[in-house]
């Protein structure tokens, strides 16, 4: 270790690299520097280097890490709880090992194939990945990824509209996915977005997710207004109702769903990063949730539905 506490292999590596000052960081980022100050020593988000002056300096990634940070406030989940959101996601991309570096090519090859509009390059990447890789990580480490990143980054020209030609191809492919799967099943489930919460491209990738041999998974369109949930659940008979958001639950929605709940003839669950950030306060509750991530929901689902987790 240095005098400064580093590693100096560790320094040596960031040598390779561009490195940003915190003005600069600031200026692509939109987060100003006090700010980032207070993420780095309050919350622990960003760990960048210091010179031997005691100037801090950033690398590409602390800069994209950053952005995901804005993604996750976007989204209403509050600065404490986004630390444990991001050490879940690196402890996933951990796991991968050597899969990482394939996810990050195919990475590439799509913003490529979106920068031409190439829906037949798209289609092709779209194959190569479901056929290389688990469902779970054709979305969750290789096709949301890009979603998210060109969805915060809409600023320059031509972005938004390779965003929504990017959003149009995937809800096109996951939705004939669906469809495929929409055979009889010995259990249904309906899944329902909380009003104004998530993206439709969101709740189709949950609904292939959700779904198995055993278990259909119906989504609700977004819009579908919550108080009629009950109305819709009695005709259609479901053997549970989950209910899809990734912006943390307001008083008021906390108290709409427990009156949900007492009414609906079938179970109620949570999905989606509001599901994490409530598990506790709903503990023992008549809401069961799921998690966010999607073999993990999966598995609680099946383990539900079995009479084997209870709320």
């Amino acid at each position: 270790m240095n005098e400064q506490g580093r590693n100096p292999v560790i320094d040596a590596s960031f040598e390779q690299q561009e490195l940003f000052p915190i003005r600069e960081v600031s200026r692509l980022t939109g987060v100003n520097a006090v700010t980032l100050r207070a993420w780095e020593r309050r919350y622990g988000l960003i760990q960048p280097i210091r010179t031997d002056s005691g100037h801090r300096l950033y690398s590409q990634a602390d800069i994209d890490e950053i952005r995901r940070i804005l993604g996750w406030l976007e989204r209403g989940v509050a600065i404490s709880k986004v630390g444990s959101i991001l050490a879940r996601g690196h402890a996933l991309a951990g796991q991968a090992g050597d899969a990482t570096d394939a996810w990050l090519r195919w990475q590439h090859q799509i913003r490529l194939a979106v920068q031409r509009f190439d829906v037949a390059g798209l289609d092709l990447l779209f194959q190569e990945v479901f056929a290389a890789s688990t469902l779970d990580q054709v979305f969750s480490e290789v096709f949301m990824p890009v979603w998210h990143d060109m969805a915060v980054r809409q600023g320059g020209y031509g972005q938004a509209s390779e965003w929504l030609f990017f959003d149009q191809f995937l809800r096109g492919r996951v939705f004939a996915r669906l469809q495929l799967a929409h055979v009889p099943r010995s259990r249904t489930v309906l899944l329902a977005p909380l009003p104004g919460q998530c993206h439709e491209l969101e709740l189709l990738v949950t609904s292939l997710i959700l779904g198995s041999d055993e278990t259909g998974v119906t989504p609700l369109a977004n819009g579908q207004p919550l108080q009629e949930l009950a109305l819709v659940c009695e005709r259609l008979k479901p053997d549970a109702l989950v209910l899809f958001s990734h912006q943390p639950l307001t008083a008021e929605l906390t108290r709409h769903l427990a009156r949900l709940a007492a009414v609906l003839d079938c179970p109620l669950l949570l999905a989606g990063e509001a599901a994490e950030v409530a598990q506790a306060s709903l503990a023992g509750s008549a809401i069961a949730c799921l998690g966010a991530q999607g073999s993990v929901m999966r598995q609680r689902l099946r383990q539900f539905l079995a009479g084997q987790l209870d709320t």
